[in-house]
């Protein structure tokens, strides 16, 4: 698996399937390392990733993440397994706790403590036999890791982490966490937008969902951002330190800023103009794009 310094963060929801695969297949020839697509009320997310290794040859798919919630330990190890095995070596599986409204409201199961329940699944994925012929390398495994403990658990249990809505700074204490050798791989939004009232009115409603979920809210408390800056859809500080904006020198130094401070790879989300996060403003990936 050769993921590279930077991969492409995408819900793919919005799109027909044809066209997902369009858009994977040009991620490939843009010289991604891998395209990162999430699972909330759309598509069931190892379905879609093995759809998308059908159709690309070099690209790696990684859920970002796949919900514990929504398969059973052994579904997901043994998935995880097929994967790996029919790919190549190209599927990554990212697996995450989801959120309470998501897992209580719309799924109907008890949201157990984070830690706790997590700990359980990957040791349960661990233990879940697999009688099919194993991929040639063992298949890896990224943990949806905000607090010190899910980092640590991520460090004990599995490959690396997947933050999500953080800064180069949480990237620095997650590499600290982690150690030198786990993956670590951040996501970060990106908007091509230069001027401060535009951008900041998109990026704002990019991240209005994120600020109704508590696992977010209370780390972007623990990063140092208190309740004026979690009121009126965020302040400026807080719009600027998680979503990048501005021209292409800005939005490549934040993603360096994140390699400096110990990521292996980070996955950029293009927020569209108006806001969206499933209208890809494919023009700053294109502007990105490893092989340009």
């Amino acid at each position: 698996m050769e993921l590279g310094t930077l991969g492409i963060w995408a819900s793919l929801d919005g799109m027909t399937a044809a066209a997902s695969l369009d858009f994977a297949r040009r991620a490939e020839r843009w010289g991604y390392g891998a395209l990162w697509m999430p699972e909330s009320r759309g598509r069931n997310v190892l379905v879609h990733s093995a759809y998308l290794l059908a159709g690309t040859t070099t690209l790696t798919i990684a859920p970002g993440i796949a919900n514990i919630y929504a398969r059973d330990a052994m579904a997901m190890a043994n998935a995880q397994r097929g994967l790996a095995e029919q790919s190549g070596g190209r599927f990554l599986l990212g697996v995450g706790v989801s959120h309470v409204p998501l897992v209580a409201g719309v799924r109907g199961h008890v949201y157990g403590k984070p830690v706790a329940t997590m700990r359980a699944y990957l040791d349960a994925m661990r233990a879940a036999p697999y009688m099919a012929p194993a991929p040639s390398a063992p298949p890896r495994t990224v943990v949806a890791a905000l607090g010190p403990r899910m980092l640590a658990l991520s460090a004990e249990l599995a490959d690396g982490a997947h933050p999500y809505n953080t800064t180069p700074e949480h990237t620095a204490l997650a590499r600290k966490i982690l150690g030198p050798d786990k993956l670590l791989c951040p996501e970060q939004m990106v908007l091509l937008e230069t001027n401060p009232a535009r951008a900041r009115r998109a990026a704002r409603l990019a991240l209005a969902p994120y600020l109704q979920l508590e696992n977010y809210v209370n780390n972007f408390r623990r990063s140092g951002f208190g309740d004026d800056d979690l009121s009126g859809g965020g302040s400026d500080r807080l719009i600027d330190a998680i979503i990048v904006w501005g021209d292409e020198t800005a939005i490549r130094a934040r993603i360096r800023e994140h390699l400096d401070a110990g990521a292996d790879h980070v996955c950029i989300q293009s927020i569209h103009p108006d806001g969206s996060r499933q209208n890809l403003d494919e023009r700053v990936l294109a502007l990105l794009a490893p092989a340009a």
